[in-house]
């Protein structure tokens, strides 16, 4: 009897601690009931159903970089960073696993397009194509350096 007394109200605020999330700011939190999306929670502190929701994705906002080393041709390749934010977390939610897989493919696809003359106008023509795939996903490149080196 007295070791039911002492452990329920332990398993309460177990219940209670496991019930509350706290998401930081510059950050959205993907919430997911059976395998689907429910919502997104913003900055702040919120209560979820324990053992029925969870936090899949941590989406930063404030922005992220990737760094490229790709080959342009036998003799060159590409070296960089790219710069990319999330604008619109319920879309970018179902491929933000793979976003750095879809900018390298994006970067290879226009590096494909043709002979640029100069870095800027290559990173501009990346920087284009690259949007032209993320932004239909909620994500956004903000800018482009590329150099380009002897292999």
């Amino acid at each position: 009897m007295n070791t039911l007394l002492i452990l329920l109200p332990l398993l309460s605020v177990l219940l209670l601690a496991s019930a509350v999330r706290r998401v930081p700011t510059g950050q959205v939190y993907s919430l997911y009931r059976g395998g689907k999306l429910v919502r997104v929670l913003s900055e702040g502190t919120h209560f979820i159903l324990p053992w029925r929701e969870r936090v899949a994705h941590k989406i930063d906002l404030t922005g992220q970089t990737l760094q490229l080393a790709e080959p342009l041709d036998e003799s060159r390749e590409l070296r960089g960073t790219v710069y990319w934010q999330v604008l619109e977390p319920e879309r970018a939610d179902a491929v933000i696993d793979q976003v750095n897989e879809l900018i390298r493919r994006g970067a290879q696809q226009a590096l494909r397009g043709g002979v640029h003359a100069d870095r800027h106008e290559l990173g501009v023509c990346v920087k284009r194509t690259l949007n032209g795939t993320l932004r239909e996903r909620g994500m956004m490149v903000t800018r482009v350096e590329l150099e380009l080196a002897a292999a």
